[in-house]
């Protein structure tokens, strides 16, 4: 996983994340139907569409060896990661702020599902599995630390009772301090272990919201064109 890449993608995310209820500062109902407005609307859906290409090259097996040929999939994720995040932030500009609709309020609330749960799936899950392993092996060695310090402790403490002690118990022993960061990092893992099992549905919502975007994406499309036409005539 690239830094740059997480810093720019969740850069993206909270700039759409703050740009979604502008609404109430701003709203321009003519702009989505205006030239500016359907040229980011159009835009946003092509974007839209061009997630299909790394799910089709991951998992078609008939598809995956021509797509594959082209470009490597790990390209195709980092492009699917950018264009959800462009096509979702062309599409709240495209709306201008107009909530009104109810195709066109479930369609903004799943394409930010879709961003949002991909955002997790791809930096945020990775980073807490990362940081969970590194809590783990920090546990390890301070039980570790711990058990050596109890054995040497009780060693030390049969020695003084089968003779007079020679040399003062063993001196600074930061048994209290190996509780305490014990205790800690297992909360802390307890914690995040915790989280990562909540989030480690995000692929489901993924896919369903997915589904759920394109298909009304797909309504929106046809009614944009529907009521367009009509206009013309």
């Amino acid at each position: 996983m690239n830094e740059t890449e997480r810093l720019t993608v969740g850069a993206g995310l909270t700039l759409l994340l703050f740009l979604t209820p502008a609404f109430l500062l701003h709203t321009s109902p003519r702009f989505p139907g205006s030239l500016a407005g359907s040229i980011l609307g159009i835009a946003a859906a092509i974007l839209m569409l061009l997630l299909l290409v790394y799910p089709l090259a991951k998992y078609s097996t008939s598809l995956k060896p021509l797509i594959t040929k082209m470009v490597s999939v790990r390209s195709l994720l980092t492009f699917h990661v950018y264009a959800g995040v462009l096509g979702a932030l062309l599409g709240i500009l495209h709306t201008g702020h107009k909530y009104q609709s109810p195709l066109g309020i479930g369609l903004v609330v799943t394409m930010l599902i879709v961003v949002v749960t991909g955002f997790i799936g791809r930096y945020y899950l990775p980073q807490v599995s990362a940081e969970l392993r590194e809590q783990q092996s920090r546990l390890a060695t301070l039980r570790s630390a711990f058990d050596q310090t109890a054995v040497a402790l009780a060693g030390r403490q049969a020695a003084s009772e089968e003779a007079p002690p020679r040399t003062p118990a063993l001196p600074g022993v930061p048994i209290l301090q190996l509780v305490d960061g014990i205790a800690d990092l297992e909360y802390a893992i307890g914690s995040r272990g915790a989280v990562k099992a909540v989030f480690m549905r995000w692929i489901v919502f993924h896919v369903v919201s997915a589904v759920v975007m394109y298909v009304l994406l797909a309504l929106h499309v046809a009614g944009q064109i529907y009521y367009g036409l009509r206009w013309l005539s």
